[in-house]
């Protein structure tokens, strides 16, 4: 069966008529959808899958969940105690819709590491990305970093490693060259 790990930014939190025909899309495959729990992309998927009645839906949160509008089944991952609330502390459930999900549809707003780090995460496990730069209004496919290094150098990234390591995101198939 196919997951497909559904993300993206928390300022995006409108879902245009190009990304509801891809989520329609995913809908008529009957794919399973895992989706996380904060505001933004993750609440604007849950609210438009809940419209459409679709019942393929997983929440990943951590501990309890902040959104789950559809009162989908949820996946809860714990932290270790006294975890600050921070990106790497959500990053825990975000990991694990990376590794549970067959492919993954992120949304963009070209400024989000969380989401660049699940993009990272997907291609690291071999999994195809379809990511939508929101400011671009635009889909591209990502099956390998050399794909997303030439969709960050095609936005005015010069030195695309250099760019991630400033904003924390490592590229584990980097890290062996």
């Amino acid at each position: 069966m196919t997951c497909v790990f559904v993300a993206g930014s928390r300022a995006v939190s409108r879902l245009n008529s190009q990304v509801r025909e891809r989520l329609e899309n995913i809908i008529k495959h009957n794919f399973t959808v895992l989706v996380g729990d904060a505001n933004g992309v993750d609440k604007a998927v849950q609210r438009y899958l809940a419209q459409c009645g679709y019942r393929g839906v997983v929440v990943y949160c951590m501990e309890d969940c902040r959104n789950n509008v559809g009162q989908w089944p949820t996946r809860a991952h714990v932290a270790e105690s006294g975890s600050r609330r921070d990106r790497h502390y959500y990053g825990i459930k975000d990991l694990a819709m990376a590794k549970e999900s067959t492919c993954g549809f992120m949304l963009w707003d070209g400024e989000s590491r969380g989401t660049l780090t699940n993009v990272v995460n997907l291609l690291n496990a071999r999994k195809k990305v379809l990511l939508y730069l929101a400011p671009k209004k635009a889909f591209f496919h990502l099956r390998v970093f050399e794909d997303l290094h030439a969709v960050l150098h095609a936005n005015g990234i010069g030195n695309v490693p250099a760019f991630l390591t400033s904003i924390g995101i490592r590229e584990p198939a980097l890290l062996d060259m």
